[in-house]
């Protein structure tokens, strides 16, 4: 994880409905604010291998 000094902004936009997705989920996982919702699931997403997707190095140069 990133050091405390070592911060990032990053702005972007999202349409209704995947807001309403990602408010939807921070309530009901008692995050305190969109930010914390929106890192954690983009941590978790970032672990997950989908399916028929290549990872490999060489796939990706």
């Amino acid at each position: 994880m990133a050091d405390k000094g070592d911060k990032t902004l990053l702005n972007f936009l999202v349409d209704a409905d995947l807001l309403k997705r990602i408010d939807d989920f921070r309530f009901k996982n008692r995050f305190p604010n969109r930010a914390a919702a929106i890192k954690w699931l983009l941590s978790w997403s970032l672990q997950q291998v989908p399916e028929g997707l290549d990872l490999s190095d060489e796939a990706n140069r």
